[in-house]
């Protein structure tokens, strides 16, 4: 079965949807089996109250341009959320926070919470915070550490915040897929007549040498890998004790 993920991030009037504060600009973005698909949705909102400018100040958003564009209120564009949210697994940096917005708009209109629409809730907040305890685990700070380049971020915005984030999780979680785990997740049918284990049949197999540019390719993605582990990945230290026998 397909895995079906949305990075998701929102936009508001301030902190606290408790409080008043609402939400003013939505996006998400879609991944099947951690590949973009381009099915995003990206809605700008009417708060139907003011905007504070230290929010603008953040964001950029004001509201003569939410009238200037006809943004329309939470009300007309909470099922098109809903549905597109349904079902899938949210990837949300701090998620608690854009939770409590959308939880929020919801009850207004007598609609499910969120949790209840999704499937699941993945705060990438808290899995830097594992990772990489101590240290600044801000959105731009990942980027950074991850070399996602942010360079086109220059306010707050849910759609972009999406795509640097989309292209952090793959950077944090890489190292948790295999290429095997992807050849077998192709492979549908495992049943056998009779019952039992699946049998892989093994045969021989051509041997592909790599070209120069698919060695830089490769030598690429360890220097990747040994940025997340912050040492050395198992195929280098598996290459130095291959290196150790033979010296």
């Amino acid at each position: 079965m397909s895995m079906r993920q949305i990075i998701l991030d929102t936009e508001t009037t301030g902190l606290s949807a408790s409080n008043g504060d609402r939400l003013i600009e939505f996006a998400g973005v879609e991944m099947i089996d951690r590949r973009l698909t381009g099915n995003n949705l990206h809605l700008y909102i009417n708060p139907e109250r003011d905007i504070p400018e230290e929010a603008v100040a953040v964001h950029g958003i004001t509201l003569e341009k939410l009238h200037d564009m006809k943004a329309p209120v939470f009300a007309e564009v909470a099922q098109q959320i809903a549905d597109y949210i349904s079902g899938a697994e949210l990837i949300i940096h701090n998620a608690g926070f854009d939770e409590s917005f959308l939880d929020m708009e919801f009850k207004k209109l007598n609609m499910p919470a969120t949790r209840v629409i999704a499937k699941d809730i993945t705060d990438t907040l808290q899995m830097a915070r594992e990772r990489y305890p101590g240290q600044k685990n801000s959105l731009d700070a990942l980027c950074t550490r991850l070399e996602v380049d942010r360079s086109k971020r220059v306010l707050h915005g849910a759609l972009i915040d999406c795509e640097l984030l989309g292209e952090v999780y793959l950077a944090m979680t890489r190292s948790q897929f295999s290429l095997v785990d992807e050849l077998m997740a192709g492979n549908t049918d495992t049943s056998i007549a009779g019952g039992g284990q699946y049998q892989i049949q093994h045969t021989t197999l051509p041997v592909v040498k790599p070209n120069a540019e698919d060695m830089a390719e490769h030598e690429a993605y360890l220097q990747t890998l040994d940025k997340i582990v912050g040492a050395p990945c198992a195929w280098r230290q598996w290459q130095q004790q291959q290196e150790d026998k033979s010296a």
